[in-house]
């Protein structure tokens, strides 16, 4: 599985997530990998380390969401698959040791395929305002 295939995934289960509100992490993030059959390590540590560390830095990495909105926007105007978009890519920006050109790019490619027309714009303006920073 490559590198844009894993985050991928690691985007589904935090979207999942994000729709869901469930508690005890650990045990979903397991049931998602036995579900859809992942069996990769380096896959599986991926997602775990992803889900958990938005989890973690969950007040920061909303903040650097809200700090880069319009000001007529609030949080709760963003679509669930932008929201989880946004923060798989500030986590790997903020918090792995990810060039920001790969993880805007692949961000801009999964809000073309998950998002609506907007989304990629949206996506794009976002992480490129927080890298200016």
């Amino acid at each position: 599985m490559n590198r844009s295939a894993i985050r991928e995934q690691a985007f589904r289960i935090i979207y999942s997530l994000e729709i869901q509100k469930l508690e005890n992490l650990e045990e979903q993030i397991q049931i998602y990998l036995e579900s859809n059959e992942i069996t990769d390590k380096n896959a599986q540590e991926y997602i775990k380390d992803a889900v958990l560390g938005i989890e973690n830095h969950k007040e920061e990495i909303i903040n650097h969401i809200e700090k880069n909105l319009k000001t007529d926007w609030k949080i709760d105007r963003i679509s669930k698959i932008d929201l989880s978009i946004l923060k798989l890519a500030i986590y790997e920006i903020k918090y792995k040791e990810i060039p920001f050109k790969v993880v805007i790019n692949e961000a801009v490619e999964l809000a073309k395929k998950y998002g609506e027309e907007s989304s990629k714009n949206f996506v794009n303006g976002i992480l490129g305002s927080i890298i200016k920073q």
